[in-house]
Formats: structure tokens, C-alpha cells, sequence
């Protein structure tokens, strides 16, 4: 070995070392100009607010209503959840008008709009004043952050806003304790993620309780591994039953060739997302765990179109939707059907309003999450169904730009139908 480490003959800084430097060279621009895309997006994010306001106000909206509809346009235009887009306009307005520094950071490459994201949400307490006065203070535009990890920038930023107001910091932690919520979401495998949002005494303690009671079992023998024991365990005390199962309608949309012929084409469960063949036969012949006796299945029978996968239409003449047609409108929507969107549907909603001459028709219906009904009741946005293979909407913003919802594809759809949808 020679003293620069190398081996003896073989010289350091060839040109494989060459090549790996411009690469990591390039890949450092781009990250920069990552950020300073982010940061010129915040900028014009912030200038489409303060029109759209001014457009809003000509109209004679209320001040209260004054920016409703603003952050799903941007969402659309980004390609992201409304929630996603409100969370997006808002980190926009507070590095353009209260965090000056944060921002320069963020244009010049020397923070991400991640950590960005971070500075802006542990500084959401403070008034105007003292965020700027913490951005001020932090300044990661002159290196005060650099090489600093999440967690880091989530101290610092904590530790700044609890000097300059204690009080709201510790007001902001009493009122997180009123959005505990539970949430579901799927996971690979035919598995899902229960989430539960808790005040942290109630978690731990929780945790602490099925911890306590797997070791206990294992203990005495229990093959089960403890993660295994404390997921069943969360299972039968929640639902007082072991498995959680004691009845059920099967939500499984399937061909009949998937249930009765052993075909391999995929089912989907309305609000989790496609699930194996084999699988569903399984869950269609569930027996009870501890009895082993046969479950009470029923099988709602939903039949489409060949080729299309356009589930047979309803109709009614009523105002509000029946509960069939609900349910029909569930199981071909499956989650909202504003673009990007994926939210659980809340609403039954008339396309064309019903004031306005629309029908309760399954043509005229999209499931739409509470906020997304909403928006689409503001003015400059319009909704209209159109021709398609499958139930396809038109969706207008003030803007005059139009988004296409098509529902997704049932099972039995040809496979060239879905090919061009993709495509």
C-alpha cells in the first residue's frame, strides 16, 4: 500500500473516480435547482392567492369565503391532493411574507422544501412578529443550519418559538389533543395501516398494555411473535371478538368467473384498492375463527358492461340519492373523484345540480369527499359528465383550465381499455 491508501502501481483519481465527482457534481445542481423551482413556485403560489382574492372580492364573495377553491386549483396544477394543495399554498404565504430568510435559503439550494416545510409548521403558533424573528434568528441562508438533520431543524425551531412565546407553544400542544383521530390506509399484501393519533400519555399507555400482556403470553408459551400477539390483541379488544369478525357483507368487487370459475382475475375492495383472486374466494368463504362455523355471507351482485367495465346504470327520481344508488355510486367511484384526490367519499354529489335541472341518476353522480363538494359549490368551478368507456367527468376552475375524472377500472376490463387509460 502506498501513503495515499491505494494499492501500489494503481493510481488514485482515475477516471472511474473522475466520472463518480462530475456525477455527484451534477446531482448537487440539480438538488439546487430542486430548491430554487421550489422556492420560484412559492413566489408565484403566493401571487395566484393575492389575485384569485381580488378576483374573488370583484365578484361580491363574502370576506369569509374570500379564498375557497384557491389551494385545490393549485393542487390540480401540481398534481397533488386538495389537502395536500391548502397545505402547500399555506407553506408558501408564510416563507413569502413572514420568513425572508428561510426563503433565500430555499433559492439558493441551501435548504430543501422539506426542512422548509419543517421551519414553517414549528413556527405556526407564533404571531407575524415573532416567525420573523425566529427566521431571523435561525437565518439558514447564512449556514446556521448547515448539515443539520430533521430532527435538528425541528429543535432549533421549537426551542426559538417557546423563547419568544411560551404560552402559545404550550396552547398549541393542549389543542393537539383535540385532533386524535383514528385513520385506515392500505398496505401491500391485502394488509392496511390503523393509525391512531393520540395525546402521548394515551399512547404509551396503550402501547404499554399490549406490551405488557404479548410478553405474558409469550411467556407462557405463546408461539406467536409479540408483534403478532399485540396486533390480535388490538384486534379482539377493540371489536370483542377474535379476528374482529362476527358478520359480514362482503364489499369485494369480483367477475363471477373470479368467485364461482377459480379465474385469476383481480377483485377490488371499495375505499382499499385491488386484492388477488384467491384471496377474495377466501374471504367469501370466511369461517369464524373460533367456532368454525360459517359465517353469515351476503353477495351483492354488481354486473358490467364487457370490455368497458361500466358497472349497469340506476336511476331515480328523487332529490336525494337512495341507498342503493349510494352504494352503486361507492363501489364504481371507490375513493373521491376529483383528480389526485383519493380521499374517502363523504358525498353523494349531483353533477349537474339538481337546481339546475340535474338528475339523481347514476350519470349524473360522483362521490366526492366533503371538502371537494365543496369546492365545486364555489363560484367559477363547473362540473359536467362526459361520453366516455367509463363514467368520466369534466372538471372546470376559474381559470378556464379543465381536469378529466374517469372512474377506475372494475374488475373484468379488458386489459387494452386499461392500457390506453394509462397511456
Amino acid at each position: 500500500m502506498d501513503g495515499n491508501g491505494g494499492s501500489e502501481g494503481v493510481p488514485v483519481g482515475g477516471v472511474a473516480d473522475q466520472d463518480g465527482a462530475r456525477l455527484i457534481d451534477e446531482i448537487r445542481a440539480l438538488e439546487v435547482e430542486k430548491s430554487a423551482l421550489a422556492a420560484r413556485q412559492a413566489r408565484l403560489t403566493v401571487a395566484f392567492d393575492q389575485l384569485q382574492r381580488r378576483q374573488q372580492c370583484h365578484l361580491g364573495i363574502p370576506a369569509d369565503r374570500l379564498g375557497a377553491g384557491i389551494g385545490a386549483q393549485l393542487a390540480l396544477a401540481r398534481g397533488e391532493s386538495p389537502a395536500k394543495g391548502n397545505r402547500l399554498l399555506g407553506l408558501a404565504k408564510a416563507l413569502v411574507t413572514e420568513m425572508p430568510h428561510t426563503l433565500a435559503a430555499v433559492e439558493t439550494g441551501q435548504l430543501n422544501e422539506w426542512r422548509a416545510t419543517l421551519l414553517v409548521r414549528e413556527t405556526a403558533s407564533l404571531s407575524a412578529a415573532d416567525r420573523s424573528s425566529v427566521d431571523e434568528e435561525l437565518a439558514p441562508d447564512t449556514g446556521t443550519l448547515t448539515g443539520a438533520g430533521d430532527r435538528a431543524v425541528v429543535a432549533a425551531a421549537r426551542a426559538a418559538a417557546y423563547r419568544r412565546d411560551p404560552r402559545s407553544v404550550t396552547q398549541r400542544a393542549a389543542h393537539a389533543a383535540t385532533e386524535r383521530h383514528v385513520s385506515l390506509r392500505p398496505a401491500p399484501d391485502t394488509m392496511c395501516y390503523l393509525t391512531a393519533l393520540l395525546p402521548v400519555s394515551a399512547g404509551v399507555a396503550v402501547h404499554a398494555a399490549l406490551t405488557r400482556h404479548a410478553d405474558s403470553l409469550r411467556s407462557g408459551g405463546d408461539e406467536r411473535s409479540c408483534g403478532q400477539i399485540m396486533a390480535d390483541d388490538l384486534v379482539e379488544w377493540t371489536t370483542g371478538t377474535p379476528g374482529g369478525i362476527t358478520g359480514i357483507e362482503i364489499q369485494l368487487i369480483m367477475t363471477d368467473r373470479t368467485l364461482f370459475q377459480g379465474d385469476s382475475e383481480p377483485a377490488r375492495i371499495p375505499g382499499y384498492g385491488v386484492v388477488p383472486a384467491g384471496w377474495a374466494r377466501t374471504m367469501a368463504r370466511a369461517v369464524e375463527p373460533a367456532s368454525s362455523e360459517e359465517l353469515s355471507v351476503w353477495v351483492r351482485r354488481l354486473y358490467t358492461a364487457p370490455g368497458t367495465g361500466e358497472l349497469v346504470a340506476m336511476d331515480s327520481r328523487a332529490r336525494l340519492f337512495p341507498a342503493p344508488l349510494k352504494r352503486f355510486i361507492q363501489a364504481r367511484d371507490d375513493t373521491c373523484r376529483t383528480p389526485y384526490c383519493d380521499a374517502p367519499i363523504r358525498h353523494h354529489d349531483h353533477i349537474v345540480p339538481w337546481h339546475n335541472g340535474g338528475t339523481t341518476s347514476l350519470e349524473n353522480a360522483a362521490g366526492l369527499c366533503e371538502a371537494c363538494n365543496h369546492t365545486k359549490e364555489t363560484p367559477g368551478w363547473q362540473a359536467i359528465p362526459r361520453p366516455g368507456p367509463r363514467h368520466t367527468i369534466e372538471l372546470r376552475t376559474p381559470t378556464g383550465h379543465c381536469y378529466h375524472s374517469t372512474a377506475p377500472p372494475l374488475p373484468g376490463t379488458s386489459q387494452p381499455e386499461q392500457l390506453a387509460r394509462a397511456s
